[in-house]
């Protein structure tokens, strides 16, 4: 009995506790709205392309398979729609920036071509020789048009050329060695890069590209046996003249033993002396006559 009176009392209570409720003043809201234009507000702080996104419930995305780039500003929301102006602005940055850095220069082609193994005459504007050093640069021109059916080459055109081996005069009477590759020409302003080689310098023919020095051994060998030779000439003569006095024939025949011994021996010793000597060096003045070959084809506008 007790215990439905405790019960019934508790209930009571429970039922009859008074409830709070919360009123909001929204006196001030009411203030600001009839002080202030909140739309011109938006488009003051430049912040109207964030209005949209506050109408998302009444539009949506245009397309929910649009995705917003990567790298917004640090300001803008991530959930602004990828179709408002900023955003299309943005893409089409992005857009242009990647083709920029993924695109490499085009590297145009002439439409006229120089086939391999036509030639071409020209004169240096470098002097030529075997004391220039690996890796300079020597130029030649054409000294008159050079007219073909397809295409013709001003006069004074410029070909450059790369030294690519040289020495200078070796023993074993071995002349200089210049070799040259031309790589590059200039057509109408601009340069048109080549692969031709020499095949003629100064009336000479050139083979394998190699421009070389006299070699001097067989000329140099015959120099050294001069001595020889001089004084054979002189013992024959003052054997001669010995043989005409009675009082001086005996003596006669020794300058002429002496004169073929001294011959001899150096006879025998030019050839190996030569071998110890150098041979000629390169040296082609400026305005002298060269021949170039195409080695690969070249293009030309």
């Amino acid at each position: 009995m007790k215990k439905n009176v405790f019960v019934t009392l508790f209930l009571l209570h429970f039922v009859t506790i008074p409830c709070h409720a919360f009123d909001l003043d929204m006196t001030v809201d009411d203030e600001i709205r009839k002080n202030y234009n909140s739309s011109k507000l938006i488009k003051d702080t430049g912040m109207e392309e964030l209005e949209t996104i506050f109408d998302s419930s009444d539009e949506g995305f245009a397309d929910s398979s649009q995705s917003l780039p990567s790298n917004l500003p640090p300001n803008l929301p991530s959930n602004l729609p990828p179709d408002s102006p900023l955003m299309l602005d943005i893409k089409e940055n992005n857009s242009t920036k990647s083709t920029t850095a993924s695109t490499p220069p085009i590297k145009s082609i002439g439409s006229i071509k120089i086939s391999k193994g036509t030639s071409f005459d020209v004169v240096s504007s470098t002097k030529i020789s075997d004391w220039l050093a690996k890796g300079n640069t020597v130029k030649f021109k054409t000294k008159s048009p050079i007219v073909k059916k397809k295409y013709t080459i001003p006069a004074n055109t410029v070909f450059t050329g790369e030294i690519t081996e040289v020495h200078r005069p070796q023993i074993t009477c071995n002349g200089g060695l210049v070799v040259i590759r031309i790589k590059s020409m200039v057509y109408k302003g601009h340069t048109v890069p080549i692969n031709a080689y020499i095949t003629r310098a100064d009336e000479k023919k050139i083979f394998l590209n190699n421009i070389k020095g006299d070699r001097t051994y067989l000329k140099t060998m015959w120099k050294k046996g001069n001595w020889g030779r001089n004084i054979f000439g002189r013992m024959l003569t003052l054997t001669v003249n010995l043989g005409g006095d009675g009082s001086t024939l005996l003596l006669s025949p020794f300058p002429f033993a002496y004169g073929t011994i001294c011959f001899g021996v150096n006879t025998l010793v030019s050839p190996i002396t030569a071998f110890f000597s150098k041979g000629g060096h390169v040296s082609i003045p400026v305005g002298s006559d060269f021949r170039i070959k195409f080695l690969d084809d070249a293009y030309i506008d």
